[in-house]
């Protein structure tokens, strides 16, 4: 099954607003799942609405609440989700700390009790187009192995970077996992062997196996699991929020979300650096120009190749498999019976 963006968009905000979200929740939910698919990331583009849903329905997640900021100091606010969907909670406090750190320089939000953000991308994009640096950190279940440990006891805890630049500005979103849990599903979904060392098995030894995976093994091995633990202990500590095991509900439809979310916006401009975004496009364009090495496409910079695939599915269409597009289905049909 192919879907444009706008068919994906369109049907996942109409099932939204069949589970009582408002027109704007909805709606931005909507963009951030088929952001995930346009992007090349199906971990976090449709296939997550099934559970998105049925939190909804199970009181788990509040698709109509608006989210409480509370500034502690000129510099710092208090995000309250209250259950609300994951990428409103999130936009709402991207504005917050946008608009705060124009005369503060610096401004961040702590947001806990909310739901999963899915990309993060698009939130410190829309940090660097005010002409801010955005900086992004979550957390999530533990879903991988300290180095040399056989137990899943740390999240995959990803950080997200954007800088202004010209004509792109630099965008890092990344796990400290070396895969995801969400495409670790979709490798089951689509029948897929897992790349070697994305995971172990329920032994502690290496698999290819989507289905025998029990724990994502950290990236750059030593060195992954120390960023993704002082990454948890970072936003535990300044949310609130859960550690380690006691994480839940990003995944399940059982539990409360208890997890996370850092948002840090830098106003160069309201620090005396007002021409911090030349300097960088001037840097970033020297590297896309570096001499590729023998047999290599040459050197891109974060957030080019998910550029391309974004482009390339603007014009084609995401591919959505047919597991997925099962589930979708029947939930469309339920709700179009509820409507």
């Amino acid at each position: 099954m192919r879907l444009t963006y706008e068919e994906e968009r369109d049907l996942v905000r109409d099932v939204l607003l069949r589970e009582g979200a408002p027109g704007a929740p909805a709606e931005v939910q909507a963009r951030w799942l088929a952001e995930g698919d346009l992007r090349g990331h199906p971990s976090h583009g449709l296939q997550r609405l099934p559970v998105i849903v049925e939190r909804i329905r199970r009181g788990l997640s509040d698709p109509a609440a608006e989210p409480q900021l509370t500034w502690r100091s000129d510099a710092a606010a208090v995000v309250d989700g209250r259950r609300g969907l994951g990428p409103w909670v999130a936009t709402r406090a991207v504005e917050g700390v946008v608009e705060r750190a124009r005369t503060t320089g610096v401004a961040l939000a702590a947001i806990h009790n909310s739901n999963h953000l899915g990309l993060l991308a698009p939130y410190v994009e829309q940090i660097a187009a005010a002409g801010q640096l955005g900086v992004m950190l979550t957390t999530s279940e533990a879903l991988v192995h300290p180095w040399d440990g056989a137990q899943a006891m740390v999240g995959t805890n990803p950080i997200a970077v954007g800088v202004p630049a010209q004509p792109e500005p630099f965008v890092l979103d990344m796990a400290t996992g070396a895969i995801s849990m969400g495409k670790i599903l979709d490798h089951r979904n689509r029948d897929l062997q897992l790349a070697s060392g994305w995971a172990i098995d329920e032994r502690g030894e290496a698999t290819t196996d989507p289905h025998a995976a029990r724990a994502i093994s950290p990236f750059g091995g030593a060195k992954g699991y120390a960023l993704a633990l002082a990454f948890e202990l970072i936003v535990a500590a300044a949310t609130g929020s859960a550690l380690g095991t006691d994480v839940t509900g990003t995944l399940d439809v059982e539990t409360v979300c208890n997890k996370g979310d850092l948002i840090i916006a830098i106003d160069c401009a309201a620090l005396g650096f007002p021409d911090a975004a030349a300097a960088t496009s001037a840097y970033l364009g020297a590297l896309r120009a570096t001499p590729a090495r023998p047999e290599t496409d040459g050197v891109s910079i974060p957030g080019d190749g998910a550029r391309v695939r974004r482009a390339r599915n603007l014009e084609q269409g995401v591919e959505i498999s047919d597991a997925v597009w099962a589930q979708v289905a029947a939930l469309r049909e339920r709700d179009g019976a509820r409507a």
